[in-house]
């Protein structure tokens, strides 16, 4: 006989069939299924969310980051739910399988595609957003995080207990950490740790019989999938056992700002060559967008086309040359001087910090913020699309300078492109040591991105078109899978799909690795549960 809970719960899921349509009847029995399974049918009531719930809206977009997916239109979760024991991650993968429904799993909502929070399909969404206690020991130089944390407040956890320990992962504090995890991750450590996915010891998580394995118990091959190679292809992450890296007490960040008025195209093509080569304590970024000008045409027609002059009138282009040191500033001068003296890097360019001041600085906050604003989960939300690649040989200036007129076409502030440095240790780390594959051999990575706030066709087709003509100097291309992109390929929405088909993707994403993780996704999850639109795919034989 049901207890009163029980009767809460199904006169909760019955309300909300008025809001599914006549196809989505799905949704009712993952409801009934959760209130038959749950131990504690109370404890599960209070973190399920239906479209006829007051709060339903506002836990959907808490974490929306990208707005292009927030309108009317971008199809919404059956269920939400918001799990606070790992008993009930257990409870709604198995009742998505038993009614055969869908399952997204959302971090923090970075997520280029939407993959974690969108489908074409009927779905339920498990957001993971209550999940993140973090617990670290400086004296083991570890940590254990949750999978629903940030990046910000696993760098605040670490600075609480230490002042000369860090992890290397992105400069985005509202960044998942277990998405940036998944997919490798990179941040101003990068040269001299590698990626985050290099610095995880264990990680505890959810398969698809609703099994709870550590490192010990999925064995090294599925261990190895899920650093890399996407989480959500695999299970259900519940927390990683993080490697922490010595940082200096005190560090050096600098900026230099040039346009192409100063030489900034003779700057960038030096920098492709002289970054990657540089000693490991030192990083190097490139952030170019087009920005209003002041500056006369004829400025600017000295390094653009001649076709060029008068469309361009009145912007230009402006170059952030961004980067850090682990180390003060009296011993990163002499390293720019000798090695990339067209910098022109000068002490007023430079700041001494702690590393934790470092980090609310790449967050687009001050050194003299306080700390605690790494806690901060809401971000900077707008509605955009970018794609990624990976650049072996110097683009030549003629090719920059075709980059130039790209970005020039389009609004000033409504575009960016990053450039970001690799070399170092990421030269020292196998292509096979992960899944993520861009190691030796990759000078940057180039990150493109557009606003999506006017005319979206016009451009959707500028960023197509910046990708079109890169195609030359960046072949054979790849990309990072961690900035999604369905430009590239996607899978069937129903039925299987065939290798082939996911290759197109899967090979700009893994390169050769992509076949391991075939191997592995097809053992672990054979049924294909956890999928979507760019997800390991199963091959039968």
């Amino acid at each position: 006989m049901m207890n009163n809970a029980s009767n809460l719960v199904l006169s909760f899921a019955f309300l909300s069939i008025i809001s599914l349509s006549a196809s989505s009847h799905t949704g009712f029995d993952f409801l009934q299924c959760l209130t038959r399974v749950s131990l504690n049918t109370e404890s599960i009531s209070q973190v399920v969310y239906t479209p006829s719930n007051s709060s339903y809206t506002s836990i959907l977009r808490s974490t929306l980051q990208n707005l292009r997916f927030a309108s009317s239109k971008t199809p919404k979760p059956l269920v939400i739910v918001t799990p606070v024991e790992e008993s009930q991650i257990q409870t709604v993968v198995y009742c998505a399988r038993k009614t055969n429904v869908q399952m997204r799993i959302r971090g923090t909502g970075h997520d280029f595609e939407g993959v974690s929070y969108v489908s074409q399909v009927p779905f339920v969404l498990l957001d993971m957003s209550n999940l993140r206690s973090i617990d670290v020991d400086p004296v083991a130089k570890t940590a254990w995080i949750q999978a629903g944390a940030t990046l910000g407040e696993v760098y605040y956890a670490i600075d609480q207990k230490s002042k000369t320990l860090g992890f290397p992962a992105g400069v985005w504090s509202t960044v998942g950490a277990t998405g940036l995890i998944g997919g490798g991750g990179y941040g101003i450590l990068r040269r001299m740790y590698g990626l985050a996915a290099d610095n995880v010891f264990d990680a505890r998580m959810i398969d698809v019989n609703g099994r709870i394995l550590d490192r010990k118990a999925m064995g090294e091959d599925l261990f190895w999938a899920i650093r890399g190679g996407g989480v959500s292809s695999f299970g259900v992450i519940l927390s990683w056992k993080l490697k922490l890296v010595p940082v200096p007490k005190i560090m050096t960040i600098f900026e230099v700002v040039k346009t192409l008025e100063q030489n900034g195209t003779d700057i960038v093509h030096r920098w492709q060559t002289v970054a990657p080569e540089l000693p490991k304590e030192v990083e190097i970024r490139v952030v170019a967008e087009a920005v209003k000008s002041d500056s006369p045409p004829d400025a600017i027609g000295t390094v653009l086309s001649e076709s060029s002059r008068d469309h361009h009138n009145g912007k230009t282009v402006q170059f952030r040359i961004v980067g850090s040191f682990l180390g003060k500033i009296d011993k990163l001068l002499p390293i720019i001087d000798q090695c990339f003296p067209e910098l022109g890097l000068k002490r007023e360019n430079c700041n001494q910090v702690s590393y934790i001041q470092a980090v609310l600085t790449f967050s687009l906050l001050t050194p003299e913020t306080p700390p605690e604003a790494l806690l901060e989960r809401e971000s900077f939300k707008i509605p955009f699309k970018a794609k990624s690649d990976f650049v072996k040989q110097p683009i030549s200036k003629q090719g920059l300078i075709g980059m130039w007129n790209l970005l020039l076409q389009a609004e000033p502030q409504t575009t960016n492109l990053i450039l970001t440095s690799y070399g170092g240790e990421m030269d020292e780390i196998s292509e096979s040591s992960i899944p993520f594959p861009h190691r030796a051999g990759t000078l940057y990575m180039m990150y493109m991105r557009v606003l999506l706030s006017g005319d979206t066709n016009k451009a959707l087709s500028w960023i197509r078109g910046l990708y079109s003509y890169l195609t030359p100097y960046t072949a054979p291309r790849t990309a990072y899978v961690n900035y999604n992109d369905f430009d590239l390929g996607v899978n069937n929405l129903h039925g299987s799909t065939s290798y082939e088909q996911a290759s197109r993707w899967g090979k700009k994403y893994f390169k050769s690795n992509f076949d391991r993780l075939v191997k592995i996704k097809s053992k672990v999850d054979p049924t294909n549960f956890f999928r979507h639109e760019q997800s390991i795919p199963v091959i039968r034989c």
